[in-house]
């Protein structure tokens, strides 16, 4: 009786947040930098959540960033936040032996977007820099042009 509540409860809980999550607005388009990548956003009220898949040409990146909205003009939003990143790449090491890389780092992230009002599209320029914890230092060439579907 008592694990029947307790699920219950789960199931009611779970499909409130499932709910509140699917009526907020979101994003999803990419984001074209040195590479390109698949970018997601997820409006959190005020404030919106960005996970972006990147490519390049020997491996991947996945980098989220909890972006705070600190200034809105009308279709324009101005925004700043800090997020983590997580690679994988390959590489030849000098004995010509194919190898496998992690990366991990802190990010910043500093932009702006335009959402149209008679269409469903948005467009940003940021800039991410990112300080690398696993080695290769502070990277700060991190401009990229989003261009994402509102939903």
């Amino acid at each position: 009786n008592v694990i029947m509540k307790k699920f219950i409860i789960v199931v009611i809980a779970a499909l409130g947040l499932a709910a509140t999550a699917m009526a907020q607005p979101r994003a999803l388009g990419v984001r074209v930098t040195y590479g390109a990548e698949i970018s997601y956003q997820h409006n959190l009220g005020s404030n919106f959540l960005e996970a972006d898949l990147g490519l390049f040409g020997n491996g991947f990146y996945l980098t989220g960033v909890y972006e705070f909205i600190f200034a809105n003009e009308g279709d324009f939003n101005f925004y700043a936040g800090p997020g983590a990143q997580l690679g994988f790449a390959s590489y030849t090491n000098e004995e010509g032996n194919k190898s496998l890389a992690f990366g991990a780092g802190v990010v910043g992230q500093v932009g702006a977007e335009y959402n149209f009002a008679s269409i469903p599209l948005q467009m940003s320029l940021d800039w991410r820099p990112c300080f690398s914890i696993t080695g290769g230092g502070f990277g700060w060439q991190g401009f990229a042009l989003g261009i994402r579907y509102s939903f």
